[in-house]
Formats: C-alpha cells, structure tokens, sequence
C-alpha cells in the first residue's frame, strides 16, 4: 500500500514530525484537563458529598483507563516499528492485537470492579459519600470498555501519524462531556448519575466516530479488516512488555503523591498539602507541552527504531529535550512571574484566602521541578517507543519512588531544611533520576548505531 501523507511525515524529518505530531497532543491533552475540571464543577452544587464521591472514584477510575492508557502506548509502539520496518501486514495486525487486548482487559476489569465496588469503597472510606459513589461508578465502570478501547483507538491513529482525527475524537468527548453535564445533573432531575452517563456517552460517541473511519470510511493507511488479524502470542507480549510498565508508571506517581503528602503533613500540617496540591495542579498543566512532545517522541523513535535508522532515533531523542528544556523555560518564568494570580484562581473565598502567598510562593518554587523534567521524561518515552517499556518503568521507579522520596525525607528531617527541604528533594530526585535515564538512553542509542552498522550496511565489494 503506498505510504498516506501522515506516514511520509513520521518516517521523514523527526524533527519535523514531532513538532506536528506533539501540538495536536497538547490541545487533546488540555481539553481532557478542562473537562475534568468542569465535571468536577458541576458535581460541586450537588454537595460536599457528591464531589467528595467523585474523589472516592476518580483513584481507581484513572488506575483502569490508565491501563487502557498502557495498552495503546504499547500498540502505538509496535505499530510505530512495524511501519518502520515497511511491515504492512504486521503492523495490522499489532493494532488488531490491541483492540482485542482492550476488548478482554476491560471486561474482565469491569466485573471485578463491579463484584467488589462496594468493599473497595469501604475500605477506601467512602462513609456517607458511598451511595453517591456507588450511583456514579456502576455507571462509568459498566462503560470502562469505551474509555479503554477509545485509548487504543487513538492509539491507531496516532501511530500512524494522524494527530488530526485523534485530536477531534478527544475534543468530541470533551465537549459533548461540557455541553451534557449540565443537562443530565440538573435539567433532567438525574444527580451525580446524570454525571456518569453524560461522561459514558460522551465517551461512546468519540468511540462511534472512531470506528467509523477505521471500518466504514477505511481511509487509514492501516487496513483493521477482521481477515487480517492471526493470533500471535508474540504480538500480544510485546504490546504488554509496554502497557504493563506504562499502566505501573501512573500508579507509581501516584504513590509518590501519597507519600510526599505524608511527609508534608509531618513537616507542616494538612493545611499544607492543601498548598501543594494546588500548585501541583499548575505544575501539572504547565506539563501538558511537555507530555504532548512525549507522546510524539514514542511514534517517531518507534518508526526509526524499526526502520534501523539510528540518526533518526539519535536526532528525535536530542531534539525533544531541546525543545523540552526551551519549553520549561518559558513557562517556569511565567510561573513565577504570575505566581500571586495564579494563588488567587485557589483561594478565591474569605475561608482560603490566607493561603495565597504560601500558593504563590510554591508555585515558584516548583517552576524549579518542571526544569528537572524533559530529559528525563524524553528519554524514557524514546525506551517506550522503542519497546523497551520496562526501561521506562525503572527510569520511573528510580526518579520518582526512590531517588525523590529519598532526597526529599533528607532534606527535610536529616539536614533539617523543613519544608523547603521536601520541595529541593523532589526537585533534586526528578533532576539525578532523569539524568541518570538521559544517560541510560544515549547508551542504548549509540548501541543501536553499532548494531545498525554492522547489520544493515551493505559491504562494499
């Protein structure tokens, strides 16, 4: 099949690729952070107990889609070599593989959430909040297929070099989302439950949309026709030997959450965490430039991984951190420039007010974190694109669960630096295990020029 204009461009310039492919990725990125944020407003004039239910739910909700998540991460990588390699038919059926994958794990997950929602409530302690909880969960877990597979879905086009398409499927869900809550909570008498239908069938329709133009429009450069899926163990391991350590990333991050809110709490008392939170949700949105790079860097070191094309891979690692590092840049000065405005948006009412300059003054201080990022975060989305998912997962588990935690508890109870010493330990952690990764991945990418040469060079008579 000849190469479609999308597939020109991922297997051409990487620079080139990764600037198309990454702006599209940020916009998606922000309108799942804007409907999230609505959905919680809305939820809000229901009571403290309807959003605290939210909250209950939201953990394990992220845990799961975060596994739909890994699954397209893993089906995007291998796609991404395979049409690398010129491997038509494989890389068929490596996205075939990944919506099966997505269609087993999601029931499987969905009854087992299902079964034991309710003491997995209890023991989360939901209290009083549980029936809320339960009317809102039943709801959005009997749909977890949708999330998964429209993760998969996008997966497909964006291997593929399709941002287009992906983009409008999210901004689909997004909006339908914005425009239905209101409708469903209070127009229509339905409470939180109308939240979870507003959020399911916002979710199906980017899904119905997305089938459309794999199976009935059939204008992709893939061909997803059932007659080219043929099972193969293989293709199902190596989707998982990324979707497995991607959907651990997410838990790990968030057991580093819980962890440094622990030791805040130690430090300076929940008030606190209330201030760290906050300004973890600024760090997190200023992050969204640099995940949108991310995920572009996955497809583009997948497609010269498995095209053998070492400068290729060699350039789309370098270039991104580049990027990345002018990218934090600009927005850790923004930050600390607009920190008191930013405090303002969290501390709106006379009973947070008082909480203001400590917002503005951490938001400043963690610009300092998002420096720490992008050739961390680079080269571990360059190992997942590459297949080497479990790379990632260390390069993770070393920057965040070890070295962060690690440097933070002696900064702040050993040398006696308090606070401060939290916020420098994780700045510090973040910075060493990303080195240590940026490290890791100029080896392994010097390794593959070698093996490249040695392989695919024709010799000269």
């Amino acid at each position: 099949m000849s190469k479609s204009s999308n597939v020109s461009m991922i297997t051409g310039d990487p620079k080139k690729a990764i600037i198309k492919l990454a702006i599209p990725m940020m916009f998606s990125m922000l309108l799942i952070m804007l409907y999230n944020i609505a959905d919680s407003i809305w939820v809000a004039g229901l009571g403290a107990d309807a959003l605290a239910a939210i909250g209950f739910i939201t953990p394990l909700f992220m845990i799961l889609v975060g596994l739909g998540n890994g699954i397209g991460a893993g089906a995007n990588s291998l796609i991404a070599r395979n049409i690398g390699a010129e491997n038509y038919e494989q890389a068929n059926n490596a996205a075939l593989h990944g919506i099966l994958l997505s269609i087993v794990i999601s029931i499987v997950c969905t009854v087992f959430v299902l079964i034991f929602m309710v003491p997995i409530l209890q023991i989360m302690g939901a209290g009083s909040t549980i029936q809320y909880a339960l009317d809102y969960s039943y709801i959005v877990f009997g749909f977890l297929f949708v999330f998964v597979y429209s993760n998969v879905a996008s997966a497909v086009f964006r291997s593929e070099g399709d941002m287009k398409r992906a983009t409008i499927a999210i901004a689909v869900t997004a909006i339908l989302n914005m425009i239905l809550d209101p409708i469903f909570i209070y127009t229509l008498n339905m409470g939180i439950a109308g939240a979870g239908w507003a959020t399911a069938l916002s979710a199906t329709m980017s899904c119905v949309i997305m089938s459309y133009w794999i199976w009935g429009k059939k204008d992709l450069y893939l061909d997803l026709s059932p007659k080219n899926f043929k099972f193969d163990k293989q293709i199902i391991i190596d989707t998982l030997l990324v979707a497995i350590p991607s959907t651990l990333e997410n838990i790990v991050m968030s057991a580093l959450m819980i962890i440094v809110n622990a030791m805040i709490v130690m430090a300076a008392g929940t008030t606190t965490v209330a201030v760290y939170t906050a300004s973890m949700r600024i760090v997190q949105l200023v992050m969204i430039p640099l995940m949108g790079i991310g995920t572009a860097v996955l497809t583009v070191s997948g497609v010269a991984y498995g095209a053998h094309n070492h400068e290729n891979l060699k350039i789309s690692h370098s270039y991104s951190i580049r990027i990345g590092f002018i990218i934090s840049i600009i927005l850790g000065v923004i930050m600390i420039i607009f920190s008191s405005p930013i405090a303002s948006i969290f501390s709106y009412t006379a009973e947070s007010a008082s909480l203001a300059p400590q917002i503005a003054y951490t938001v400043s201080v963690l610009s300092l974190f998002v420096l720490a990022v992008p050739h961390g975060m680079m080269s571990a989305m360059v190992f997942q694109g590459v297949g080497k998912g479990i790379y990632s997962l260390i390069i993770t588990l070393l920057r965040s669960l070890l070295l962060e935690c690690v440097f933070a508890y002696l900064f702040c109870f050993v040398f006696g630096w308090g606070l401060n010493g939290i916020y420098a330990g994780v700045i510090f952690g973040c910075f060493i295990g990303g080195t240590i990764g940026y490290i890791w991945a100029k080896i392994f990418i010097d390794r593959f020029k070698k093996v490249s040469i040695r392989k695919y060079t024709p010799e000269e008579n």
